[in-house]
């Protein structure tokens, strides 16, 4: 039950833009949630804007008051706590709406999908063309944080999809990026 919440807010410099260090906070919150293997602690996006497209620069963390705690007193931050402005933990407004929060894939690189499709099903480069056509690409259209692969190393973008409001929760548990499986955030 996500009873509790804190904000975390990125601080912009002149070297430095929200959008990066937005994606720096939330690469080290990905970090220590695989790691603590936690799934009682959701994230949203206050900020978040479908149309113009952005992700905001506030990160909400919720869950029970004693995770949260746990969380704001860990090392996790260390390297970005100069660029973060840290809210105190407060319980959720009460009446607040419920939403979705999760995660997005596109099928946006179609040499990739027809080079896995040949692999997995012993096709020939004609076959998986014929099977995957160019007109599967999807572009993206969501706000998105860029990560960094916990095994490879390598950036991508994390699409972020946000849900219509409900007045009630759906209980669940959160992935390892603080995304509901299917748990809902309360959304104020």
């Amino acid at each position: 039950m996500t009873s509790h919440y804190i904000d975390l807010e990125v601080v912009p410099d002149t070297e430095t833009g929200a959008p990066t260090l937005m994606g720096a906070l939330y690469d080290r919150l990905h970090r220590v949630l695989a790691e603590r293997r936690t799934d009682n602690v959701g994230v949203s996006f206050p900020r978040y804007s479908a149309s113009p497209r952005a992700i905001g620069s506030m990160l909400r963390l919720h869950g029970n008051e004693s995770a949260l705690q746990d969380f704001v007193s860990g090392e996790w931050l260390r390297g970005v706590r100069d660029h973060v402005r840290i809210g105190r933990i407060a319980p959720v407004p009460e009446g607040a709406q419920h939403r979705f929060v999760g995660r997005r894939q596109f099928k946006s690189n179609i040499e990739r999908l027809r080079r896995r499709r040949m692999k997995r099903k012993n096709e020939t480069v004609d076959q998986a063309a014929l099977a995957i056509p160019d007109s599967a690409i999807e572009t993206p259209s969501l706000p998105f944080v860029r990560l960094h692969s916990l095994s490879t190393g390598q950036a991508f973008p994390l699409f972020i999809v946000v849900g219509p409001p409900q007045s009630s929760p759906s209980e669940g548990t959160f992935n390892s990026y603080g995304l509901g499986c299917p748990a809902t955030v309360p959304w104020f």
